[in-house]
């Protein structure tokens, strides 16, 4: 069967497509494979319940570390889904369009900032400040949250600064012309058109941050407790990975990959609930 310059491109890409997908799921199962029976050797209870993580003695409860990486998760978006939206909507709607043009480039240009950058940052700058304020060791929850708060940036104000200017400006003028001010408009109209971009875009960032390693490994402190405070030290799930992993072997091995099944779990879902945002929006238009 002779094959035109068309069907090469459109098998080209498909295989380039079903590649993609296929390296996905090699992850996923090698990363459950090598986790999920642990889960049950050990008690999924026992795993993600237990405070006790000291693998020479065959502890692996990882649950001070869930409410870690939930803290500083939780944390990041209550400082950048706010800061994120607000600045899409500032571009989109109350700056001139030559004047996005340049700050919204110059602001997703701090998604290609390495997130050790940022670390060595809050190292240097925050923790410090942090100490001298409000006491502690400043390598804290709050440390970690600034830093990942302001790393996500990028992601929100990228898609909800989309979701609005996709916005059609009929909706603009209809609500003027109705009598509402500027901000009205923009307040009982623009936004609730929106809403299931910015939201998808919230999520996708709390996706970053919860996936987050090296800026964490940085400024959490890395010491395995619940936190009681802001200014408390931390370890979170990823963090933990990446610093046993090295010398990690049989069980230890094990519980790692187990909690990477934790960590997958949880940002599919996320990542589940922001598609499912978009494809919402997608059927309302």
């Amino acid at each position: 069967m002779k094959l035109n310059g068309e069907k090469i491109v459109k098998y080209s890409l498909m295989l380039v497509a079903f590649s993609a997908l296929a390296s996905l799921l090699l992850i996923a199962v090698f990363i459950l494979k090598e986790g999920v029976p642990f889960m049950f050797k050990v008690g999924l209870g026992d795993f993600l319940l237990s405070s006790d993580w000291n693998p020479q003695a065959g502890k692996f409860g990882i649950y001070p570390m869930i409410v870690a990486s939930l803290y500083v998760t939780f944390g990041a978006m209550l400082i950048g889904a706010p800061l994120g939206v607000a600045g899409a909507i500032f571009l989109n709607e109350f700056v001139p369009k030559p004047v996005m043009r340049v700050i919204k480039p110059t602001i997703e240009l701090l998604a290609g900032i390495p997130s050790v950058v940022f670390g060595f940052l809050g190292v240097m700058v925050l923790a410090p400040m942090i100490r001298s304020t409000m006491g502690g060791p400043g390598l804290s929850v709050l440390a970690a949250a600034v830093i990942l708060g302001i790393m996500v940036l990028p992601t929100v104000i990228s898609i909800s600064t989309d979701a609005i200017a996709a916005v059609p400006n009929s909706y603009r003028e209809g609500a003027l012309a109705l009598g509402a001010t500027r901000w009205q408009s923009v307040h009982m109209v623009i936004i609730k058109a929106a809403r299931s971009g910015i939201i998808a875009s919230i999520i996708l960032a709390m996706g970053r941050a919860l996936g987050e390693t090296m800026a964490v490994i940085m400024v959490a402190g890395n010491t395995v407790k619940i936190p009681q405070a802001l200014t408390d030290p931390v370890r979170t799930l990823t963090a933990n990975i990446a610093l046993e992993m090295a010398n990690a072997t049989g069980l230890a091995r094990e519980a790692l990959f187990a909690t990477g099944v934790v960590l997958f779990v949880v940002i599919m879902i996320l990542n589940a609930i922001a598609l499912s945002a978009i494809k919402s929006r997608v059927r309302k238009k």
